[in-house]
């Protein structure tokens, strides 16, 4: 999702293969022996495999809102933790069932504390950066798209309101909802 934002805030044009990780087509694994997504294929061939490098590609080409213009260090911050530790407790709680190692709810506060640090830093600010979206919001904002949805009960109950109003904002956007159409899945097998 994160990597389809910024392409498409970026107006560069991509052809979308969904891809069924369960019956990977021979055309993913030449280009990307660890067959998982994304990956995009540049015309030169060369091959970017994960999400935020393709932002950062993406945004290199045309960044015309100033994603990049934020604070480097402070964006680097808040996305490494949310691709690592938060990352972590949001599969473990959408799953809980394949971990139980620990309670659904248990995995609920460990993701938890980075929905306050959110919270937090949106109490000050409309968007993680600052008042105009950047890198950090769109490639977070997935991940807490995913963790409301677990319980969406649960989620509207939290006193997060300025990360609800946030969440909120980004899920009606237009740019969002311009990468959500659905696409038939790929297979590079004869007909």
């Amino acid at each position: 999702m994160r990597a389809r934002m910024a392409l498409m805030y970026a107006g560069i044009a991509i052809e979308i293969r969904e891809i069924s990780l369960r019956d990977k087509p021979a055309h993913l694994l030449a280009v990307s022996p660890k067959a998982t997504v994304p990956v995009l294929v540049l015309l030169g061939g060369a091959v970017l495999e994960q999400s935020l490098d393709i932002m950062h590609w993406a945004l290199q080409q045309r960044d015309i809102d100033g994603w990049l213009l934020a604070d480097s260090e402070q964006t680097q911050q808040l996305i490494t933790e949310n691709d690592t530790s938060f990352k972590q407790a949001l599969d473990r709680y959408k799953y809980a069932i394949r971990f139980p190692e620990q309670s659904m709810e248990d995995y609920r506060s460990q993701g938890e504390a980075f929905l306050a640090k959110l919270e937090q830093r949106l109490t000050q600010t409309n968007f993680l950066m600052g008042e105009q979206v950047s890198l950090a919001d769109i490639a977070i904002f997935p991940f807490i798209r995913q963790f409301s949805a677990v319980d969406a009960d649960w989620f509207a109950s939290t006193p997060y309101v300025r990360l609800k109003a946030w969440l909120s904002l980004l899920v009606e956007s237009e740019l969002f909802n311009s990468i959500m159409g659905k696409y038939p899945v790929y297979s590079d097998a004869p007909n």
